[in-house]
């Protein structure tokens, strides 16, 4: 593929994100911030492996952002002990991300993804019909 096209192909995949972003409920915006901060992991480990360690300490920093996002999110009053529980389970996941970096180690990103995919297996649970009654500002995620 030529530089042009693959530059094309970009703008196009960066305008399907937007307007997913943009066309997204509460409910979806969570999932797609589980699932970036997934593929962010999954990219990061491929850089460890190839040595890439000033890419790999950028992109487990835009994990880390996205994680931090979804900790900013949590409604603590209206969730509850859900949301408090998710806050230190994304605090340790952070913590984990930063040792990762630190130390290049492969397992302490595969624990953080296992930890992200149960949490987004339990997003992803949640029927139709309680995803509508959440508030605007997040209540559990």
């Amino acid at each position: 593929m030529t530089y042009a096209a693959a530059n094309k192909v970009n703008e196009y995949n960066q305008v399907n994100r937007v307007s997913g972003v943009t066309d997204a409920d509460p409910h979806r915006l969570v999932q797609m911030l589980l699932e970036g901060a997934l593929g962010k992991i999954a990219v990061a480990k491929g850089l460890i492996s190839r040595q890439d360690i000033r890419r790999k300490g950028e992109v487990i920093g835009q994990a880390i952002s996205i994680i931090a996002g979804l900790r900013s999110s949590l409604n603590k009053e209206a969730g509850g002990e859900i949301a408090w529980n998710l806050d230190r389970l994304y605090e340790y996941i952070q913590g984990l991300l930063l040792k990762a970096n630190l130390n290049n180690e492969i397992a302490l990103l595969d624990e953080s993804a296992s930890l992200l995919k149960d949490i987004k297996a339990g997003w992803d649970a949640i029927p139709p019909e309680m995803r509508k009654k959440q508030e605007p500002r997040l209540a559990t995620a």
